[in-house]
């Protein structure tokens, strides 16, 4: 019996939640997956999860085997990349997540120059707006904006993020400025659909949160799409700077309501949780991590 091999097929299993996914991502068939699971229950003489034709579950006792599987996991491959990197220089591959307009206009200097100073390394990068699930996607890191929502997440700040409301000159001309954000009611405004209508148009006005009423006929999932349809005069967009700032510098936008900022949030490093992070996967988040502080990110000019 490979007791190593019975672990790494129940962890597997768990994190996929599935067997087919899981042989998938070990590269192992189905059913030799289930009798290494199956086998590790006999050896143990216990039930570590309940099976049906529609979901995995754990039992208790599979839960606390689960979280001590991780970790002697964790320690085995901690063991193995302290001996190795003290022999070679920093290798692998790292699949990367991050937001389309993030990962277009601001990552790519800093991933290219990580990847000059580090030639063995291999960076696979998915740029999505969505959410993604880490550990179901086999992700090593992602970069989110905003409030994390999963208290499970290991998250790393690596700066803070300004936002800004914006129209183009040409449609505040026609349908005035609003000065406060009570007057949004009035106008359109566009909606960045991955995110709550209220979380992206809360202001502040001396420490009190504003929410209020917007009415819009556009809604998209990418930040930069709404900062051109704003200049294209069909309302009035809010999001991050690095969506707005090049906008703003040539005068096809104009901040608005800048006396009622924006809650200002944030730029993570989020990492699977229950995992050793590898130290190529640390080198990187530490390389942005620097990165944004010399740069004085997120800064309005």
């Amino acid at each position: 019996m490979n007791k190593f091999e019975e672990l790494e097929a129940f962890v597997a299993v768990v994190d996929q939640r599935s067997f087919s996914k899981a042989g998938d991502k070990l590269g192992v068939a189905k059913s030799a997956l289930s009798r290494r699971v199956s086998d590790l229950e006999k050896r143990l003489g216990v039930q570590l999860m309940q099976r049906t034709t529609r979901k995995l579950s754990l039992t208790d006792t599979g839960q606390h085997f689960y979280q001590r599987a991780v970790t002697l996991l964790a320690d085995l491959a901690e063991a193995e990349e302290i001996v190795s990197d003290a022999q070679y220089d920093l290798s692998g591959k790292i699949k990367l997540a991050v937001p389309m307009g993030l990962g277009i206009s601001q990552l790519s200097k800093p991933i290219a120059e990580f990847m000059l100073q580090h030639p063995k390394i291999e960076i696979a990068i998915d740029l999505n707006d969505r959410q993604i699930n880490l550990v179901e996607e086999g992700f090593d890191l992602t970069v989110r904006v905003g409030d994390l929502q999963d208290s499970s997440l290991i998250a790393r700040k690596l700066a803070s993020l300004q936002f800004a409301v914006c129209a183009s000159p040409d449609y505040l001309a026609k349908h005035g400025e609003p000065l406060h954000p009570s007057e949004l009611s009035a106008h359109e405004v566009l909606i960045y659909s991955n995110t709550s209508t209220n979380m992206q148009w809360t202001f502040t006005d001396q420490g009190k949160r504003l929410l209020p009423r917007v009415k819009s006929r556009m809604s998209a999932n990418n930040g930069d799409l709404l900062a051109k349809l704003a200049t294209h005069h069909l309302g009035i967009t809010s999001g991050p700077l690095f969506h707005l700032q090049a906008y703003i510098d040539r005068g096809e936008l104009i901040p608005i309501l800048t006396r009622y900022p924006k809650p200002e949030t944030g730029i993570y490093a989020v990492y699977p949780p229950g995992r050793m992070v590898p130290r190529r996967v640390k080198v990187l988040s530490d390389y942005l991590f620097d990165w944004f502080r010399a740069n004085e990110y997120g800064q309005q000019k």
